[in-house]
């Protein structure tokens, strides 16, 4: 942390992999494929599904949302490591480190309550077919993906903003008495995390349950393939989110914590295209239309 005029940190020094100085054009390597393959990944979802009226639906509408937000998340971290491992820059300004923080919550909060809401989407197609229109119309789908980024955005201003507005010290990184913000953010926490996992648990034990009273075993099998991409990736986000924000203190290192923390930000921004067009015969099919428009468009 630097200071100006012995009165204000105008910057904050970063790490990174300094530690392994050998490999920093290796590990600058890999992060550049992962980030463009996240890219575009995430960026062909979002595009089949606008172009293909048939995917026009709450369950791939909530899914390009889920996309835009990967795509977001990722773009507020891969490019300022990608500076750090490729120039002599490890600084990050004052206004840069809030500004980074600031996104990084707005799209982790919102890919919360995202997978809640898609959980319920299921839930309600599953257990309730018959009224599933009205249950999940345009209006609740559109109050459902709203509510997702407004509680981003009020979760990442409260806590951004209260952080920032702490003084910072050389020895101690910040110099107040932080009591009141730690239960905010075990509150906060609890809300944005916990309340939508245990949403998605709920919704999921009636879907088993439902699935479980289908006669047919054709069935059961539509059934549990329409739930199965997003309870893989509910696992893995919540997984990896799991060991990286709930590791015992006992076990703390700070390796360890660098690695969990790149599992988290770089995992599940980059499998979720893969693991929802490579389990859905309607991502497939739209992703095969996109791909023969673009060789039309490409050949004319």
């Amino acid at each position: 942390m630097r200071r100006q005029n012995q009165s204000s940190v105008v910057e904050f020094i970063l790490l990174g992999f300094s530690n392994l100085p050998k490999f920093q054009e290796q590990i600058f390597g890999v992060f550049l494929v992962v980030y463009l393959v996240t890219l575009m990944g995430n960026a062909i979802i979002i595009a089949a599904i606008l172009l293909d009226q048939t995917l026009h639906i709450p369950m791939y509408l909530f899914l390009q949302n889920l996309s835009v937000v990967e795509v977001s998340f990722s773009a507020a971290i891969m490019p300022e490591m990608l500076v750090v491992l490729t120039t002599e820059r490890t600084t990050i300004s004052f206004v840069g480190c809030f500004a980074q923080m600031y996104f990084i919550l707005l799209f982790g909060g919102t890919e919360c309550f995202l997978l809640g809401a898609m959980a319920y989407d299921r839930f309600a197609a599953i257990c309730h077919p018959l009224t599933y229109p009205m249950i999940m119309n345009k209006r609740v789908f559109v109050k459902l993906v709203m509510f997702s980024w407004v509680s981003g955005i009020m979760v990442a201003t409260v806590q951004t903003t209260w952080v920032f507005s702490f003084p910072f010290c050389v020895l101690e990184l910040v110099c107040a008495d932080t009591f009141l913000f730690e239960i905010y953010a075990f509150t906060g926490t609890i809300l944005i995390v916990l309340v939508p996992f245990l949403l998605i648990l709920l919704s999921y034990l009636r879907i088993l349950f439902a699935i479980l009273k289908i006669p047919s075993t054709t069935g059961r099998q539509k059934a549990f393939s329409t739930c199965a991409s997003h309870v893989t990736s509910v696992t893995l986000f919540y997984g990896t989110a799991s060991m990286t924000y709930l590791q015992p203190k006992s076990s703390y290192s700070p390796a360890t914590k660098k690695l969990m923390s790149l599992a988290y930000t770089l995992l599940t921004p980059l499998l979720n295209p893969l693991i929802y067009s490579l389990r859905n015969n309607e991502m497939k099919r739209a992703l095969v239309k996109l791909w023969r428009r673009a060789v039309v468009l490409h050949t004319v």
